[in-house]
């Protein structure tokens, strides 16, 4: 049984990448964008502990990579704190005046993409808000500072936001055409066009927004001036969303979910999310031991296809769900589906899983806090609809109700969606090994599966799991495999029945962190290839 936090394993077939593990005594923040990382390391050494710097790293995020995330999304967070795993789900449910009769008369059999229809209530602000009064050693206002200045001030755009930012402008300038959508292209395409790589991006929208959040602790944007703005645009613009939808929201504490794989303990947080998914599938994999890396992956593969087949069927709003989580983590529902993994690739009962957009980060301190933080607005920037004068991009998640009724997940006033955003956490005989995620839609809980089974069968170091080549399941049999998967797995896995693309595409792959602490306490950190990440230490 490998000890991830000793692991010095290289992966044999690397993501071209010259990053390297990280080590730190004091402090770490591990994000996909540097300026993000170095906000959450300035708050930590000016007071902040691992919570205050997640919440500095997620402000900055919006600012930095709004690509992902925005001032109107959804957040989760697993926090280790006073010798407790804590999570919050901070995901916003559908607005009283969101009925399937409504969407159903703007002309719609199927839940859109953007505009008003899939717009819920955002749970980002409340999410800083809450972790900060129950964490935080600093202000709320000292945490966002730092957000602040790179809104107001600018900064120089990073490679990989700067590439999705351009195609996310290439679509919304088909698709949007209505005046609703005219101040997305306003604050997010100024002279027409996105920034380029190095290029100064600056928004003083954003700037006096996430000043109002932090100065009124997230206060202003439910219950005062900044609600009444998002709720002012919703009536100018045919939308639903009202001040009391936003007044009545609170984030909800929940206990965190484990399965144990490989000696370890793997926590994620229970339904509305798809961190149930990567627990069946780890639960199912626990009793199927590989003699190759082919079967390794053939056994992933089959064991999420049915752990998603359940998810397509059954997860959402818990309060909604026929079965408790508990009830499909039990052995005897997990041995019945174990059994059905066979040799051979077989169609399950599944949705099409998409890639979508979304920011993970992982803090860590000297004191034993640890935090696996993630946000998202859903698909890329979001609903299209941004709140003039606000840079409050607001979120599409409403896309992922079903209209179907009776369907668990079937779009009800007042319900949170099916999501997919989850944090990931490792504990070992109730000791924190630390924080862990991979971003970006459906692929979340594959991500989680995959980067797992890296770090605890094959022995590798956090940096080693993340470059390792990933595959990605789509739908049916198809699967999509970075180009770098040896020659000889993807063969294997062919002849297995599955139907392999092979890309040189990296966006649907996610993007991860991990922080692991070690029994002197020493951190040890990596960070996604596949993005512009950095690890921050002090």
């Amino acid at each position: 049984m490998p000890d991830p936090t000793q692991s010095q394993n290289a992966n044999a077939y690397p993501y071209p990448s010259r990053r390297t593990v990280v080590y730190s005594r004091h402090g770490m923040v591990a994000t996909s964008e540097p300026h993000a990382a170095a906000a959450g390391l300035r708050v930590m050494q000016e007071g902040g502990n691992a919570i205050d710097a997640a919440i500095a790293a997620a402000a900055s995020l919006t600012v930095v990579e709004p690509t992902s995330n925005g001032l109107g999304g959804d957040a989760f967070a697993l926090v280790w704190s006073r010798g407790q795993l804590f999570g919050l789900n901070s995901s916003g449910p559908a607005p009283q005046g969101l009925t399937r009769e409504w969407v159903t008369k703007q002309g719609f059999d199927a839940m859109p993409t953007h505009g008003w229809a899939p717009v819920t209530v955002p749970g980002v602000p409340a999410a800083w808000a809450t972790l900060s009064e129950r964490f935080g050693r600093v202000p709320l206002a000292a945490s966002v500072g730092p957000a602040v200045e790179l809104a107001r001030e600018g900064y120089p755009v990073s490679p990989t936001v700067s590439h999705y930012w351009g195609l996310a402008h290439g679509r919304f300038s088909e698709l949007l055409k209505g005046p609703e959508y005219a101040e997305w292209f306003r604050v997010f395409a100024p002279g027409g066009r996105t920034p380029a790589p190095g290029e100064i991006w600056r928004s003083a929208d954003h700037a006096r927004t996430i000043e109002e959040i932090g100065r009124t602790q997230a206060e202003s944007y439910y219950r005062g001036a900044l609600a009444e703005k998002i709720a002012g645009f919703s009536r100018e613009t045919g939308g639903v969303m009202t001040k009391d939808d936003l007044a009545r929201y609170q984030p909800e504490w929940v206990t965190p979910l484990s399965v144990a794989f490989q000696g370890y303990d793997v926590w994620e947080l229970p339904p509305n999310g798809q961190g149930l998914v990567a627990l069946m599938a780890l639960k199912m994999l626990s009793k199927l031991p590989s003699q190759s890396e082919e079967e390794r992956i053939h056994y992933q593969i089959e064991a999420l296809k049915l752990a998603f087949a359940d998810a397509s069927a059954y997860l959402t709003d818990p309060r909604a769900m026929p079965w408790s989580a508990e009830t499909f983590l039990s052995e005897s529902y997990m041995d019945a589906r174990r059994a059905l993994i066979g040799e051979r690739a077989k169609l399950r009962d599944a949705g099409a899983p998409v890639p979508g957009g979304t920011v993970y980060l992982a803090t860590a301190d000297a004191e034993g806090n640890m935090v696996s933080y993630i946000q998202s607005n859903y698909a890329g920037f979001g609903s299209g609809l941004v709140v003039p004068g606000t840079g409050i991009a607001l979120q599409n998640r409403g896309n992922l109700f079903s209209l179907k009724e009776g369907h668990p997940n079937s779009l009800e006033p007042g319900k949170r969606p099916f999501h997919t955003i989850i944090p990931g956490f490792l504990t070992h005989r109730g000791t924190p090994v630390g924080p862990f995620g991979v971003m970006g839609g459906f692929m979340q809980p594959q991500g989680h599966v995959q980067v797992m089974s890296n770090v605890l069968e094959r022995g590798m170091n956090p940096q080693a799991a993340l470059d390792a080549p990933r595959f990605y399941w789509a739908e049916g049999n198809r699967v999509v495999v970075e180009q770098f998967m040896p020659e000889h797995v993807v063969e294997g896995l062919r002849r297995r029945g599955h139907e392999v693309e092979v890309t040189q595409e990296r966006g649907m792959f996610g993007r991860g962190e991990i922080i692991w602490r070690a029994p002197n306490g020493v951190l040890m950190g990596g960070t996604e290839p596949r993005a512009d990440g950095t690890v921050a230490t002090w």
